[in-house]
């Protein structure tokens, strides 16, 4: 196989001077050399690729933000070098896997050791695709928009790969294509731009007011849900194994076992305090008893009675004195 170096070579490319920058590259886990220069942005150190820069990404995943705009993504382990030369990018790749999504520039080209695969736009749609390799000898290529003309360095031999296709080629055989059926997958990282307020513009700041906003108003509907939140019921009850203590025989080959009887589970619990009540008890309202008539009193009947027979009698006698009195 041939090197990074080689394909350059071979590809015809002349060297570009150094100052050609490319774009922005991010990754956890990457080492650059050759052509490139460290700047600030919004901050932050930023590492910029040049013409010339030779990239391996030894794990992950690593981002370059072109200075067009467009992204490219490196699935790792990679290892690719870059050129530009005016509006043209080659990648020469090597091992790995990228994902590009270009606009209308730069002009993409990726070389391998036997294949050159170069982006064809429809209209002015945007460009994106997807170059790798499954293993050493196996190239997978996705066409997601636009199409690739894919060229075989040593034959000559040329297809044309069209929008939304995967393939797969073996050995750098163009014409033995085969499905690739989601092979080399490799997500695309999209980076985002902070939005700058422009002179004049008063959306961005407010829009960047009402993200405030509603950060501070989850921020305080978090801190009141964890401030109402009951604590959860500590228990306090702890048990306790008591067994008798381990024999070891050093004669005997198997040890024997401690028996169960003389295992006991203790369990300990944490007695309340007697509950006390201090306060005063009061009387609850008094309810008005319902006016039940005088009942008449029994003790005076019998007066009445006594009196009322006396009478009679009174009468009784007087009438029967005076028929005695006429008599005689």
């Amino acid at each position: 196989m041939l090197g990074v170096g080689a394909i350059f070579a071979a590809a015809g490319v002349p060297d570009q001077p150094a100052g050609d920058a490319v774009g922005v590259i991010e990754g956890e886990d990457i080492s650059v050399t050759g052509p490139v220069s460290m700047d600030v942005v919004g901050g932050q150190t930023k590492t910029i690729l040049r013409s010339g820069s030779d990239v391996r990404v030894k794990s992950g995943q690593a981002r370059i933000s072109l200075v067009e705009g467009g992204q490219i993504s490196i699935c790792g382990p990679a290892h690719f070098s870059v050129l530009k030369s005016g509006g043209a990018l080659t990648v020469a790749l090597e091992s790995g896997a990228i994902h590009a999504r270009l606009e209308q520039t730069p002009a993409l080209t990726v070389y391998t050791a036997q294949i050159q695969a170069q982006t064809v736009a429809i209209g002015d749609a945007p460009r994106e695709i997807l170059v790798g390799f499954e293993n050493p000898g196996l190239m997978c290529i996705r066409t997601y928009r636009g199409a690739l003309r894919v060229e075989q360095q040593l034959s000559g031999q040329s297809v044309m790969v069209p929008q939304g296709e995967d393939v797969l080629l073996a050995d750098g055989q163009i014409d033995r294509m085969i499905d690739g059926a989601g092979h080399c997958n490799c997500e695309l990282q999209i980076a985002k731009a902070p939005a700058s307020p422009q002179p004049g513009n008063g959306a961005p700041a407010a829009a960047q007011e009402t993200a405030s906003g509603e950060t501070a108003q989850d921020s305080r509907e978090a801190s009141a849900s964890a401030t109402n939140e009951k604590p959860a019921a500590k228990d306090d009850t702890i048990y306790q194994v008591d067994m008798p203590a381990l024999i070891f025989d050093a004669k005997a080959k198997v040890q024997p076992e401690p028996d169960p009887r003389l295992m006991a589970i203790v369990r300990r619990v944490r007695v309340r305090p007697t509950l006390i009540f201090r306060g005063s008890v009061t009387d609850g309202p008094k309810i008005a008893a319902a006016a039940t008539p005088p009942r008449p009193p029994v003790a005076n009947a019998p007066a009445k009675t006594t009196a009322a027979q006396g009478s009679l009698l009174n009468r009784m006698r007087s009438y029967l004195k005076r028929l005695w009195t006429r008599s005689g």
